[in-house]
């Protein structure tokens, strides 16, 4: 049975294969977001034991990615990370389970039975993402407004999308760099600001209310803009 192991950590990664082939496993170790993808999007394996600190793209940030893609893997979060909130933001981005570092590898050996015991399932996504008059083609990755096509950049379409997920949500500009950037903190730079205003600039009418609600200090939501 086939497991992936996402973790950069030499250390780790090594006591998680010796583990993992002891009991019967065949695990594949990446060490990055990056190299895991591609092997996520070919398939072939039963579960994922991914790392939430990774070099570059983040774990959580990946984990959005793959259930984005309808990948039904089951994903078993490692991290020492271990705050209620952590959990519920590891589990929030898709995780299917949590565990924190140090664990017991008895443990961890019952988590991944557990999840293979679960019946595989479905996950559906939206082709089209619709606010008002505001329509995301996710099949195409393209957007319109009242009917006319919006150029937008792959980060602007990836920063529209994750607004458009939750209209009316408020989302945080780490919320907002994780996802769409794959940074786990602000690295102190103003970009997720210039991208709002960028895509302020395509989204809104001349003279019309904005798409996008600031609140300051706390980030952006996703609002129709009232009607006349």
């Amino acid at each position: 049975m086939r497991v992936l192991v996402v973790e950069d950590d030499p250390r780790v990664a090594d006591f998680l294969q010796r583990g993992l082939r002891a009991e019967g496993y065949a695990p594949s170790r990446v060490a990055s977001a990056e190299e895991a993808l591609p092997l996520v999007r070919r398939g072939g394996f039963e579960l994922a034991l991914l790392d939430v600190m990774l070099p570059g793209q983040s774990g959580m940030a990946l984990c959005q990615q793959i259930r984005a893609e309808c990948i039904p893997l089951p994903i078993l979060m490692l991290t020492a990370m271990g705050s209620v909130q952590d959990r519920v933001a590891g589990l929030r981005c898709g995780a299917d389970d949590y565990l924190t570092k140090p664990f017991a590898f008895d443990e961890l050996l019952a988590r991944i039975e557990a999840l293979l015991r679960r019946p595989p399932q479905r996950v559906e996504r939206e082709v089209e993402l619709r606010v008002a008059g505001l329509v995301f083609h996710r099949d195409r990755m393209a957007v319109s407004r009242d009917g006319l096509p919006l150029v937008l950049t792959a980060r602007e379409l990836a920063l529209l999308e994750l607004l458009m997920s939750a209209p009316g949500r408020l989302f945080s500009r780490e919320r907002i760099l994780s996802n769409v950037w794959g940074l786990d903190s602000d690295p102190l730079t103003n970009v997720v600001d210039v991208y709002i205003r960028r895509l302020r600039a395509k989204l809104d009418g001349p003279g019309r209310p904005s798409w996008i609600t600031t609140l300051r200090g706390l980030g952006y939501r996703l609002d129709a803009p009232p009607t006349d």
